[in-house]
């Protein structure tokens, strides 16, 4: 386990940042001679942006940093000293830097736009299951205990659970339809502060006018859910009010 742990994706490409620019110039050194130090530059750019391309954005700068400098020491006159004594050269491994940076910072985005869509997917997969379950006409009881598992996961909650017709008891905070998390005195900034955790959260679950109950949630300390993640669960509780409707109802 410790040494699957140890060989993660982002590990291994820090490794490979490191030694593989080293390799590629040692290579290269019996041939330094009878090319120009751009193409060397090129093939070690190659090397940069395949590790770049992983993502992970302290990987990417240590290639571009271990691409430069071995091909000052290695590559560019005088050999074997991080001297650099042409223009030319200069440029070339000012430009590797510039470059594998900028690389870098591309690769990192679109590791975060492609983990942002896997997550979107698995809220509708997540959405789309329990419009299923209303569809289906399971038992009630189900239903709210499926949602309130998923809605503990999406908020990070110690608990979650549905009680019918109570809404204000105990004076709880409050999740609003619009994402907002509120209490008696304030708006709570979330991604700041996290979710309340001196007190119950409430979501209340109504269809059409109707009021059903309310999902009660008591929030871990570290939940800091987005606003994203608190539509989501507002959506589950939609579903849930959807299945409920004309059951239980409760006029505010």
């Amino acid at each position: 386990m410790r040494i699957q742990t140890w060989l993660s994706r982002d590990r291994l490409a820090v490794v490979a940042a490191l030694v593989a620019p080293l390799l590629l110039t040692v290579i290269l050194v019996p041939f330094r001679g009878s090319f120009p130090n751009t193409d060397a530059a090129l093939a070690l750019l190659l090397v940069v942006v395949a590790v770049a391309a992983n993502g992970y954005r302290l990987a990417g700068y240590l290639a571009a940093l271990s691409a430069a400098v071995w091909f000052d020491f290695f590559l560019t006159r005088p050999y074997e000293q991080f001297t650099i004594t042409r223009r030319t050269d200069i440029e070339t491994t000012v430009l590797l830097l510039v470059i594998g940076v900028a690389v870098t910072e591309i690769a990192v985005w679109g590791r975060r736009q492609h983990t942002a869509a896997s997550r979107r997917a698995g809220y509708l997969d997540g959405i789309s299951a329990a419009a299923q379950a209303v569809a289906a006409g399971g038992s009630a009881s189900d239903l709210t205990d499926q949602v309130s598992g998923r809605i503990a996961d999406l908020l990070s909650l110690r608990s979650c659970v549905f009680q019918y017709g109570k809404a204000g008891l105990g004076r709880p905070a409050r999740l609003l339809p619009d994402g907002r998390v509120v209490t008696a005195q304030r708006t709570v900034d979330v991604a700041v502060e996290g979710l309340p955790t001196g007190t119950d959260i409430e979501l209340l679950v109504e269809t059409a006018g109707v009021f059903q109950g309310r999902f009660l949630m008591r929030a871990n300390p570290d939940a800091r859910p987005t606003v994203e993640q608190r539509l989501v669960a507002i959506a589950f509780a939609d579903q849930v009010g959807a299945a409920l409707a004309g059951t239980h109802p409760v006029d505010l």
